[in-house]
């Protein structure tokens, strides 16, 4: 999806429409805040924990997370708890140690200024603004991660991996550190790791040694441990690094030296750890010379942690479905992104992760097409991927009734969604006539899901007002056409909370008339003029032009994995604050969400 030039020119009266639509709350009490503890003037509440699909953020079910939501239990040892405060120096390193990896004068990168997208970002390296570093880290540290809205995540990923200027007050090895551990938490394991590898060996804090190894286990690559093992080891005694010290002792043809840590490790293993050892114990037999064999018995383990699951994917080893059962979303985004799983294996894992903005719609469908010659997909497999050629190659009525297939899953599902993102370039096919109108909404749903919205827009001749897609498209318009009050209120009058969300979206994208938003948020019960630390935070980095701040705050308001837990409220300060911060292409995208998944 692109910004249209027309989203640039409104970008320099976005902030006064902020300031001009902030009205006295209406209808209910003011919202608690959505930000960690400590942001407030006041002190803040004994945070509660996480929200239902019910608890609204802002209502009285609603508190923000105390610390980071551990996906894992981590590697044997190893809990991945960032410390507090960056550390004023870098770690003392071996100069013998590093000599194999030493960059001349001219290749050392900088620590003011570090990312991974370079000219492909288009987050300026200001994304922050002159906000307080410490107060960014822990922002991102408190984040529950992953968040409802799939719009949200793709920007807050573009945002954390964009060069980005380290802000003050921290030290760019510990700055990197939170961004990568936060993008771990949201299931981007590649882009994590590659944050992390941006880095100079001999600029790595202790902070940046656990969260590089929590990135290299999500994506199954012990071998990017192997740089850090000697300097990690001189800063940690923990038994994952000893381990991914025999691994790479392995892979490096000496395979004795690795042997006698494996054997030392298996003697020290506590109860249930026998597991650990054993999956790297794999790993040492695959190095050059390599013949030990282990056999991998799953029985008898009850969960599964970061080296479980890194030490498995790195050799391919099948994890038993049910220990997914058992641990957070993101890694079924990590085993969805995962090559060294069959298609077949990873299918499942990467609708999911689809639906949450880890894998695109184009992604998705590679995976689909990959089952065709996949001789291990199942037959249901094997027709799904059929069914979707045809949705890509039949004619409109065949490609319609594929679609319709895949659609059955309600939208406001994980699965139904992932299911629109699948088929949002078929649907970008289907001709916008009369006969295909009761499909239209799923169509234009659909689109969207891929920021296709000028395919989307042919459609806006053809649907009726009042209609979820007329809705949509309302939204989603790259225009900014105005939309009457009266038809607001029609559509608010059959759809409840949708008509909510579609007249937060419009208000705070400023396409309703400014002197009718406070009548209108009185009629539907939104008070959109609330204030609390959250919201003055959001709105203040939205006129100041911090697309990251935003983004990151954006999140806070959508910590629940169900978009019944995002209110109106929350919805309108988010859309109007990347509004005015330059990014409304990505809160016209996240404001036609909302109508898609409610």
């Amino acid at each position: 999806m692109k910004i249209s030039p027309t989203d640039r020119l409104r970008i320099g009266v976005a902030a006064a429409a902020l300031i001009a639509i902030a009205v006295p709350a209406i209808g209910q009490d003011v919202p608690e805040s959505l930000l960690p503890p400590g942001f407030g003037d006041a002190p803040a509440p004994t945070p509660t924990p996480r929200p239902t699909g019910s608890a609204v953020p802002g209502g009285p079910n609603f508190a923000p997370p105390a610390a980071i939501v551990q996906p894992l239990p981590g590697v044997p040892g190893v809990v991945p708890t960032p410390t507090p405060t960056p550390s004023a120096s870098t770690v003392p390193i071996d100069a013998e140690a590093l000599r194999q990896y030493e960059l001349p004068d001219f290749a050392r990168r900088s620590l003011n200024n570090i990312g991974i997208a370079g000219q492909a970002s288009d987050f300026g390296r200001d994304a922050f603004g002159t906000v307080d570093g410490p107060w960014l880290e822990r922002i991102m540290r408190s984040l529950d991660a992953p968040v409802a809205s799939r719009w949200v995540s793709i920007a807050l990923r573009r945002a954390l991996v964009a060069d980005l200027d380290t802000p003050g007050g921290v030290g760019g090895a510990d700055f990197a550190a939170e961004r990568a551990w936060l993008l771990v938490r949201m299931g981007e394991g590649p882009a994590a790791r590659a944050l992390v590898q941006s880095v100079d060996l001999d600029n790595y804090t202790p902070k940046l040694y656990q969260i590089a190894m929590q990135a290299m286990l999500a994506t199954g690559d012990p071998g990017g441990l192997c740089p850090l093992v000697a300097p990690a080891m001189r800063v940690s005694n923990e038994r994952g690094w000893r381990l991914a010290n025999a691994i790479c002792l392995g892979l490096k043809g000496q395979p004795r030296e690795a042997g006698r840590i494996v054997d030392q490790a298996r003697r020290q293993a506590p109860g249930g750890g026998a597991i650990d050892v054993a999956l790297a114990e794999k790993l040492v037999g695959k190095g050059a010379q390599g013949r030990r064999a282990a056999t991998i018995e799953w029985d008898g383990v009850d969960r599964l942690t970061a080296w479980r699951y890194g030490m498995a994917a790195a050799s391919a080893t099948p994890v038993p479905a049910e220990l997914f059962d058992g641990v957070g979303p993101q890694v079924r985004y990590w085993h969805a992104t995962a090559p060294q799983y069959a298609p077949n294996v990873r299918l499942s894992d990467g609708e999911f992760a689809a639906a949450q903005g880890v894998l695109s719609s184009e992604a998705l469908v590679d995976l689909y097409a990959q089952l065709l010659t996949d001789d291990d997909a199942s037959s249901a497999q094997g027709a799904l991927a059929s069914d979707l050629r045809t949705a890509f190659t039949g004619n409109d009525d065949q490609r319609l009734t594929m679609l319709r297939q895949f659609w059955e899953p309600a939208a406001t599902t994980p699965l139904g969604h992932a299911r629109r993102v699948l088929t949002a370039r078929a649907a970008a096919m289907i001709a916008p006539v009369a006969d295909h109108v009761g499909d239209a909404d799923q169509l234009i749903a659909s689109m969207l899901t891929a920021g296709l919205d000028l395919p989307a827009l042919r459609w806006r001749s053809v649907v009726p007002v009042g209609s979820d897609g007329w809705a949509m498209l309302a939204l989603a318009d790259p225009m900014g056409r105005s939309v009457p009050v009266g038809a607001v209120s029609d559509y608010a009058g059959q759809n409840g909370r949708k008509g909510q969300l579609l007249f937060a979206g419009l208000a705070g994208l400023g396409r309703l008339p400014q002197d009718q938003v406070q009548g209108l948020a009185r009629d539907l019960n939104v008070a959109i003029g609330a204030r609390n630390a959250w919201t003055d935070a959001i709105d203040r980095s939205g006129v100041r032009g911090e697309a990251g701040t935003v983004l990151l705050l954006a999140a806070c308001g959508m910590q629940t994995r169900d978009w019944r837990g995002v209110s109106p409220v929350a919805l309108f300060h988010i859309v109007a604050a990347l509004r005015a911060a330059g990014r409304e292409g990505e809160a016209r995208m996240i404001a036609a969400e909302a109508i898609a998944r409610t």
